[in-house]
């Protein structure tokens, strides 16, 4: 018996924000467009208590800037925690000390 695969048709923030979410522990996020999507989705399956990959459901943390998101990242990054955030270039641009 052949199984049935299952088409979804998804735009890019929404691809990357699930692939984010099911391989990381941590997702610090600064809501700038065009990013803000992937952020609100992780955010939206985290609070639905959504598990990644190893059964653990990301934390979500929402900081007050892009360098705050950052520095989120190191610091997760440090405990040896999986960790992503989600920027546009401008943003990028802002998360460089």
């Amino acid at each position: 018996m052949v199984k049935q695969r299952k088409f979804v048709t998804v735009d890019g923030n929404e691809a990357a924000a699930h692939i984010a979410h099911l391989t990381n522990e941590v997702i610090a996020i600064y809501p700038i467009t065009p990013a803000s999507p992937m952020g609100e989705l992780a955010d939206a399956w985290s609070a639905a208590r959504r598990p990644n990959l190893w059964g653990v459901v990301p934390e979500v943390i929402e900081m007050q800037s892009e360098g705050g998101a950052a520095g989120a990242v190191h610091g997760a990054l440090q405990t040896g925690a999986l960790t992503t955030t989600f920027t546009a270039s401008q943003g990028l641009l802002l998360m460089i000390p």
